[in-house]
């Protein structure tokens, strides 16, 4: 009798311990199946194209968005600086032609109604119409002769000639050097861009010779332990 009952003990307990390892089981699966994993790439290359695209757009923004505008803020300042020459020469253009304009019609009796670039050159190296034409007419270039009703003009001394010639010149100069300040601007794009693309390949570079890391979130509901956040950081060369 005294063995029956040891035997019914050790069955009881038996039983007990695999409910007890059964539970656990299923809290373990509960436990997976409530958890996520959450994935998050960091440190991406940058795109060559894009850093170009930027530069023509605004040079320094390629080196800005490869991270090294410490080199691209001279290009910012100087297209800055290229568009103010611009802007000022064509300002200083426009005045000077209607300074020129002005005083040829006062001081010439010149009408400045449907004339070329040609015309307001030529009244600047001869003191009449009479004196252009004579020299057109003995090299025999009959077709360049102007007509005195609509082409007239006579300044009364060489003085005035010359004042129309100095204020004439500044303003061709003027014009002349936009020329220069546009082709400025377009070099300045062009080396940027070069600029990004050497600092996009240097970044790259940089990416690939340093560890980049990989961080996983998880969200972790046991029954008998708090919920919490597990974190792991995976590292590939």
């Amino acid at each position: 009798m005294k063995n029956l009952s040891i035997i019914l003990l050790l069955l009881l307990c038996s039983t007990k311990i695999n409910s007890q390892s059964l539970a656990i089981n299923n809290e373990t699966e509960n436990v997976k199946l409530k958890s996520g994993t959450f994935n998050f790439q960091l440190n991406e290359k940058k795109n060559a194209g894009l850093a170009i695209a930027y530069s023509f757009l605004l040079p320094g923004m390629g080196e800005l968005y490869a991270d090294g505008y410490d080199s691209g803020i001279y290009f910012t300042v100087a297209d800055g600086v290229f568009w103010g020459a611009l802007a000022g020469l064509n300002i200083y253009g426009n005045w000077q032609q209607d300074n020129y304009k002005s005083f040829a019609q006062s001081n010439g009796g010149i009408s400045n109604s449907g004339k070329d670039e040609d015309y307001y050159a030529n009244i600047s190296s001869y003191i009449s119409i009479y004196e252009f034409n004579r020299g057109k007419e003995l090299n025999r270039e009959f077709d360049q002769v102007y007509d005195v009703k609509t082409h007239f003009w006579n300044w009364e001394t060489n003085n005035e000639r010359r004042k129309y010639r100095e204020m004439w010149s500044s303003s061709e100069n003027a014009y002349n050097s936009i020329r220069f300040a546009v082709g400025a601007l377009v070099l300045n794009r062009i080396v940027s861009a070069i600029n990004a693309v050497r600092l996009v390949n240097k970044y790259n570079k940089g990416l690939e010779e340093n560890l980049s890391w990989n961080i996983s979130v998880g969200l972790v509901t046991d029954p008998n332990l708090p919920s919490g956040i597990s974190l792991s950081f995976v590292k590939t060369f």
